[in-house]
């Protein structure tokens, strides 16, 4: 029950997230270069630049969507007494620990 009334608050946060990413890369971005960051539809751009603007991106909007989601189950929790997700991470199946190698 708790997953199912968390979704608004998922979604919202998401959004949030997209809002905040999206001005932090371009604040920083306009450190790195003084043009707009490179789109792939732009002609005359370097793969390296327009990779590099892709993935300074997507670092930037995975944590700020990581730290939205995280922020908001917390606060869900604490209203509702019911975390909306697993408690930890599972254990990894199948790969050899360096006491097992």
């Amino acid at each position: 029950m708790a997953k199912i009334l968390f979704i608004p608050i998922s979604v919202g946060g998401g959004l949030l997230a997209g809002v905040i990413a999206g001005k932090i890369f371009d604040q920083l971005w306009g450190i790195i270069d003084e043009q707009e960051p490179p789109q792939a539809e732009h002609r005359d751009v370097s793969w390296v630049k327009l990779m590099a603007s892709a993935a300074l991106q997507g670092a930037i909007f995975r944590m700020a969507k990581e730290a939205t989601d995280h922020g908001s189950r917390h606060g869900f929790a604490q209203l509702t007494g019911s975390w909306p997700g697993q408690e930890e991470p599972d254990d990894e199946q199948g790969r050899l620990s360096l006491d097992q190698a």
